[in-house]
């Protein structure tokens, strides 16, 4: 299973390729995004539209037909097998106090956009400053607390747009 790749094409087309798949084929690379394929004896022309090398995503055009394609590797697919999901904090709905403690700083408003990592608030608890930051990127929906509110642990601290 280690050499195995999950292609999906727009979601809807899907096909499982083994590595000495991929060595097989025969791709003449023209750029750094552009590849000439010979399959079955017809030609296609394809580029790289936009990439996102660490999720494994990519808008790729083939013959002038875009696609988005996602690829998963062997441990992608190992992972899904089990029924766990990757970049699980993508899912993530509500920012959600980790413990009790008191509201020092909210570094975000309403309708701003945050990446991943951004810094959301500054909670205190047991006199140590915790940041609380942003598991994904997104659009704060809402918040639900103010600079000074004393907050529960699990209490609901922000949510983002879906």
């Amino acid at each position: 299973m280690k050499n195995k790749y999950k292609v999906v094409a727009n979601t809807d087309f899907e096909v499982l390729l083994t590595k000495e798949d991929l060595e097989g084929l025969d791709l003449l690379p023209l750029s750094n995004s552009t590849y000439h394929l010979v399959k079955d004896q017809k030609n296609y022309h394809i580029s790289f539209e936009n990439e996102d090398f660490n999720k494994r995503a990519y808008e790729v055009i083939v013959n002038n037909n875009k696609y988005v394609v996602a690829i998963k590797n062997a441990v992608d697919l190992r992972i899904e097998e089990m029924g766990f999901q990757l970049n699980s904090a993508s899912m993530v709905s509500n920012i959600q106090a980790p413990m009790p403690g008191l509201i020092l700083e909210i570094s975000v408003t309403v309708g701003q956009e945050v990446n991943e990592g951004d810094s959301l608030l500054i909670l205190e608890a047991m006199k140590m400053e915790n940041v609380i930051s942003s598991p994904r990127a997104g659009i704060i929906k809402s918040i639900d607390v103010a600079q000074g509110d004393a907050v529960n642990k699990k209490q609901l601290l922000i949510t983002f747009e879906a």
